[in-house]
């Protein structure tokens, strides 16, 4: 059964939450306030997280910030704050996904299928847990990159789409499907955001950005890794 961490102080949506969740035959604990969540996400190990941004004693940016630091649970977030800037925020911090209150319930179930089954198909097999190239190795296991023998430091994001792409070598993958499976169904048509993290990760791990060996642009298309 799959489990879910709700964090939320409003005690009628938390109820609510729970009744369609339990509906559907998810298990259900909740949480009013950071601590307790950042408690309670360490001590039960949901499968996922659905978080208020808006909570009594912190901000729930901190709140993925901490989660971040020991695991990769899908946190989608649930708020009222809708601006560009608040979203980026929330992503850039490690959030899967970013629904805006109100809300429907049967998207929210939906967006909620959708990144469990996202986080069972990232879990990497056994024949493929280190990827070597001339410039640099991805660990998949442990989450780490290395260049020249030193540490790059990726945020979530771009170690999001280094390891979708680089667990599909040689494979085009779709600026769709990467915005999709990154940002979440609300972000389709930023193509934007990938050109800017695509140029990111080149400028962490490419000898040469401008003229990338690994990470390959199809223009118009999406992108592939070469290794």
């Amino acid at each position: 059964m799959t489990r879910v961490l709700v964090v939320e102080d409003d005690p009628q949506l938390v109820r609510a939450l729970r009744i369609n969740l339990q509906a559907r035959k998810f298990d259900v604990e909740s949480a009013t306030d950071g601590r307790s969540a950042l408690r309670l996400a360490a001590t039960r190990k949901p499968d996922v997280i659905l978080l208020d941004l808006g909570l009594p004693d912190m901000d729930g940016i901190e709140v993925i910030k901490g989660v971040r630091d020991w695991s990769r649970v899908p946190i989608l977030v649930l708020s009222a704050r809708h601006t560009s800037e608040d979203k980026i925020r929330a992503l850039d911090a490690g959030a899967d996904d970013y629904v805006t209150k109100p809300f429907s319930m049967d998207e929210l179930l939906a967006r909620l299928r959708a990144a469990v089954r996202r986080q069972e198909a990232a879990e990497p097999s056994q024949e493929t847990v280190l990827v070597t190239t001339d410039g640099f190795t991805v660990d998949l296991v442990a989450k780490r990159v290395r260049r020249d023998g030193r540490d790059v430091r990726l945020t979530p994001t771009e170690w999001h789409l280094l390891e979708i792409l680089i667990t599909h070598p040689g494979r085009l993958i779709s600026q769709r499907q990467l915005l999709l499976e990154v940002w979440g169904p609300t972000y389709e048509d930023k193509t934007n955001y990938l050109r800017v993290y695509m140029a990111q990760l080149r400028r962490k791990l490419e000898a040469d950005p401008a003229h990338p060996r690994y990470l390959i642009t199809e223009p118009g298309m999406g992108y592939r890794f070469e290794g």
